[in-house]
């Protein structure tokens, strides 16, 4: 118990660390990240996240190292399509680059909390209910097989989200922008009273916040089909987070180059999810050999994707 409390304390201490760092020194003012800043940011972040995988491979055991690695691959690429998302909202809302990343910043503490709790139900799901493992696979398969076949959508066309209309008729809101602020008080134009305001910035943040809720519906299952161990999967989860967005400045922009990654994670997706199934009917399957598939497949997708849309984007 000792221990396990000291791995939380050190990933926490970690954690605390960056967002001090990230807000109170890299961006005390708000301006506009270049692209070789994110690159630069984003490549800080995924050698700590493997020096800290290093640490917990030392700490708990070659396997939980390994389940870390691939839970931390797979996260990070299920989050390309939350990238897009994220850049979809903060257009909508005509939040400037400048804005963008104290945006990005404070929903990582959402994210931070919203996980933790997800992943702390499904331990607890999991571990009343072993069935439960089931059909998370189930739903891993049938979400890759959907992901296989899908055809592409318009998603600039978010005016029409549900999600948005309720926020904006349950919230005062302004269109206005004022500054960094997530709040204004202006006067009401029903009472003439002034009253507190969301403004752009606010309602870019709530509506990130409840988008990666539904992008952890596929990435949650998915990492717990291959550990149900809480530490491992958290962390995993929130290093990738960390570095998708960091990376964010520099990817959003050329995030169509990489859209057949979807058939690659499909793959991975049917994969995690046979080898539940596989491990239940016939035996366990190695976690290198899982760790090697995933890198092997994923890798695979990015240079397809990069050599499809290559002629695309000269």
């Amino acid at each position: 118990m000792g221990e396990s409390m000291g791995l939380w304390l050190v990933f926490f201490a970690v954690i605390a660390g960056l967002m001090i760092f990230d807000l109170g020194f890299l961006n005390r003012k708000d301006t506009i990240i270049d692209s070789r800043t994110s690159l630069g940011y984003s490549a800080f972040y995924m050698v700590l996240a493997a020096l800290f995988g290093i640490w917990l491979w030392n700490k708990m055991g070659e396997e939980n190292g390994m389940d870390y690695f691939t839970a931390y691959m797979i996260e990070l690429s299920l989050s390309l399509d939350n990238l897009f998302v994220m850049s979809v909202i903060l257009s909508y809302f005509h939040v400037p680059r400048k804005y963008q990343h104290r945006v990005l910043f404070w929903g990582i503490i959402g994210v931070l909390l919203m996980r933790g709790a997800m992943i702390a139900a499904g331990v607890v799901i999991v571990e009343s209910f072993s069935w439960a493992l089931y059909i998370f696979a189930a739903f891993l398969l049938l979400t890759g097989i959907k992901m296989l076949f899908m055809k592409d959508e318009d998603d600039n066309n978010i005016e029409d989200s549900s999600l948005i209309k309720f926020f904006q008729k349950h919230l005062r809101y302004t269109k206005e922008i004022d500054g960094h602020k997530f709040f204004v008080r202006l006067p009401d134009h029903i009472t003439g009273k002034m009253a507190i305001f969301v403004t752009p910035l606010f309602m870019a943040l709530i509506c990130i916040e409840f988008m990666d809720v539904l992008f952890a519906l596929d990435s949650v299952p998915a990492v717990f089909a291959i550990t149900n161990e809480p530490f491992v999967i958290y962390s995993s989860n929130i290093f990738a987070i960390l570095g998708l967005r960091s990376m964010y400045f520099a990817v959003a922009a050329m995030i169509e180059r990489f859209k057949y990654m979807k058939y690659a994670l499909a793959i991975v997706l049917i994969f995690i999810g046979g080898k539940v199934f596989y491990a239940g009917m016939i035996g366990h399957i190695s976690p290198a050999i899982s760790l090697g598939i995933t890198v092997a497949v994923l890798a695979g997708g990015v240079l397809f994707s990069l050599s499809k849309t290559r002629t695309h984007h000269r």
